[in-house]
């Protein structure tokens, strides 16, 4: 276990930003760790945010009933509970339309539920939070440590697929490609490619590569990628030359979901069980 931090900034006006919704994923927090560039070890002093994600589990009402949270502070309309979602940066001018930066926090908490259905899809994101190391763990109770410790009854080989789209999403919006996330035009501007999306691409590729392969992900990403990661963040690597890479990453991810060490499915039936119990014993305490 380890105690932390379950305080979460206020609400806000924002769907999955309720106060109501923040009181949930406070009470029920069992897992909070930080996922950015800070515990990839890719990030650039100076110039990141921070980005934490969290588990909670959910009052009796939420699972077996109807109940709803409002959507936002305005509580003009309700949404089902799926997570709490809170960036620092809307509290500025501008609002929802601001862009985190140095200083900022980002955090979501999702539901349990939300969270296995992600994980069990192969999602790189909710994945992360299984294996960060424990000086970037925020809050882990026994709950979260069991989910902790049966990290590979959620790895499948449908993370090939998962680590691909969003490896080339990345791409495109390193790109500036119509549709995509918009980039950084001060990075375009200086680097000619948006080097912060160049650099997740690569790492995604590293990372679901490794993850299939064994099972795991190394937190920071090892030696020897990792010098090259932070080359590209820092605009020091030709677009050409990132192109190359990504192709090769693109490659090396498609031959790795081709022979991979993991299972072809995930232990959904673990999950489901994790799941009941959890809840159950959480609504015995409350």
């Amino acid at each position: 276990m380890i105690p932390g931090e379950r305080s979460l900034p206020p609400g806000f006006a924002h769907p999955h930003a309720s106060e109501e919704a923040r009181a949930i994923a406070e009470a029920g927090l069992i897992l909070r760790v930080q996922v950015g560039s800070g515990v990839h070890g890719t990030s650039i002093s100076g110039q990141d945010d921070r980005d934490e994600m969290g588990i909670c589990l959910e009052p009796r009402d939420f699972v077996t009933g109807l109940a709803r949270v409002p959507r936002g502070i305005n509580g003009e309309a309700e949404v089902e509970f799926e997570q709490y979602q809170r960036h620092t940066v809307w509290d500025k001018p501008g609002g929802l339309a601001n862009r985190s930066g140095a200083g900022d926090l980002d955090v979501v908490i999702y539901s349990a539920r939300k969270w296995c259905r992600l994980a069990l899809a192969g999602n790189p994101t909710v994945l992360l939070a299984l294996f960060v190391p424990d000086e970037e763990v925020v809050l882990r109770d026994e709950v979260g440590a069991e989910l902790v410790d049966n990290a590979h009854r959620f790895v499948s080989k449908l993370a090939a697929a998962r680590f691909l789209g969003y490896l080339q999403s990345q791409k495109s919006a390193m790109l500036g490609e119509s549709g995509a996330h918009t980039n950084r035009p001060e990075l375009v501007a200086v680097h000619g490619y948006d080097t912060k999306f160049a650099m997740h691409a690569l790492r995604l590729g590293v990372q679901g590569v490794e993850l299939l392969r064994t099972g795991r992900i190394t937190l920071p990403v090892p030696e020897p990628d990792l010098p090259f990661l932070r080359s590209v963040r820092r605009g020091e690597v030709s677009l050409a030359e990132v192109l190359e890479a990504l192709d090769a990453s693109e490659a090396a991810l498609v031959a790795a979901g081709a022979d991979a060490f993991v299972p072809d499915e995930p232990d959904r039936a673990w999950a489901d069980d994790w799941l009941h119990r959890s809840h159950l014993a959480y609504w015995d305490n409350l």
